[in-house]
């Protein structure tokens, strides 16, 4: 096991969760989609918007695609200023 299978495993036991659930790599993919094609801080707001939707019974995989998909195409004068405080 790596330590994100350790982390998922913790962290689901925590929230009574089964880790066979997570798609791990899809939530990752997503992150990394919107870290880079929108800005940084709107990786982990986006995995937490996409736990609201998998909840409410969205597919984790099509809902990450889906959103994937958005940030590849967000226009690039609407992403993150460079000059902005709040972008770490």
């Amino acid at each position: 096991m790596t330590v994100m299978d350790d982390w998922v495993t913790a962290v689901c036991t925590e929230l009574d969760l089964d880790p066979a659930g997570v798609p791990v790599p899809a939530v990752l993919d997503l992150a990394r989609d919107v870290a880079h094609q929108v800005l940084r801080p709107g990786a982990p707001v986006t995995a937490y918007l996409l736990g609201l939707a998998v909840g409410r019974g969205a597919d984790p995989a099509g809902a990450a695609a889906r959103i994937s998909a958005l940030a590849g195409t967000w226009p690039v004068e609407l992403g993150a200023d460079p000059a902005d405080p709040t972008v770490p």
